[in-house]
């Protein structure tokens, strides 16, 4: 028997647009028509220029600083709403804010839960998104949320890449679970590096727990800002004998010098998707980027099909 699905369409925030052409194109689909007004104060009113009521809408944009994204994105959303979307989808590649999530000292916010407040109060009635900061701001949605990993774009390559002497590395406590996660997926061994910081952005001590004398080290990370974790674990893991450090990171945010940090760096490579663009005339040849437009591209037909995405998952 054949099952007639809803209709599914594509829109996408302007900060992700190169990356919602690459899903919707994976998916067999184009992008819809959005346009947007801006009133000479800054204020800008999104409007699709096509009717999507009924219909499974899948509005794609990372929510990475500067605000105007979140907005951005939280717009779009009510406006689905109002013009009677069936489902309306919110396709975050990379959730910011996430690194607010929960009071570690008096009288701050918790951001990434007020923020999932803010997308279901706007609309959206699932979330989709990859290798949050923390997993468990899964939790701060009533809607459902798939969290999809980013081991499955980088595990197969580095198995590709065929690294002697592998060893995976966590650049902090933080990070352990899923070093041994990508550890135990590439039979190799798994090294931590300890680390305290003097304030955000700024670490003071750092110290590696275990072995790399004569290993090629991958470190493994959900996002890098600033690089300065990254690029100071790769110069500690070379002074204990390391023959090469590299480094994958989901989200390149690469803020503030970290173009420059990681050109001048020990680092050999570092490898990221395209959740995040890149800055353009990027200073660097060292990065790689990786693209997750098929992953999503291939979960969101699962979800419009009403199929398991379980399946989709290294870790």
């Amino acid at each position: 028997m054949n099952h007639q699905f809803p209709e599914a369409k594509f829109f996408a925030c302007k900060q992700s647009r190169v990356l919602a052409e690459k899903i919707a194109a994976s998916y067999g689909a184009e992008l819809g028509n959005v346009i947007t007004s801006t009133y000479s104060d800054g204020e800008y009113q999104p409007s699709f220029e096509e009717s999507v009521r009924g219909l499974r809408v899948f509005l794609i944009g990372s929510t990475n600083p500067s605000a105007d994204h979140l907005m951005e994105l939280l717009l779009m959303l009510d406006a689905a709403k109002r013009a009677s979307a069936r489902h309306i989808t919110a396709v975050i590649p990379y959730y910011g804010w996430a690194r607010q999530d929960r009071k570690d000292k008096s009288r701050v916010p918790i951001a990434a839960k007020l923020i999932a407040k803010m997308l279901e109060t706007a609309g959206a009635t699932r979330i989709i998104t990859m290798d949050l900061h923390a997993p468990q701001i899964q939790g701060f949605f009533e809607k459902p949320v798939d969290h999809l990993f980013g081991s499955m774009i980088f595990i197969p390559h580095l198995r590709a890449m065929n690294i002697e002497n592998l060893t995976i590395a966590s650049p902090d406590m933080g990070g352990s679970k899923r070093a041994y996660a990508y550890a135990k997926n590439m039979e190799s061994d798994v090294v931590i590096c300890y680390k305290q910081r003097e304030k955000h952005n700024q670490v003071s001590f750092m110290e590696l727990i275990g072995n790399v004398e004569g290993k090629n080290v991958v470190l493994v990370d959900d996002m890098v800002d600033t690089a300065g974790t990254l690029t100071k674990a790769a110069g500690l893991m070379l002074e204990k004998g390391a023959l090469s450090v590299r480094a994958i990171a989901t989200h390149a945010v690469l803020s503030g010098e970290a173009y420059e940090r990681i050109e001048n760096s020990k680092l050999e490579e570092l490898i990221i998707t395209d959740s995040i663009p890149l800055k353009e005339g990027r200073p660097t040849d060292k990065i790689t980027v990786l693209s997750c437009a098929d992953l999503f591209a291939d979960v969101l037909k699962s979800v419009n099909q009403n199929k398991s995405i379980s399946g989709k998952f290294i870790i």
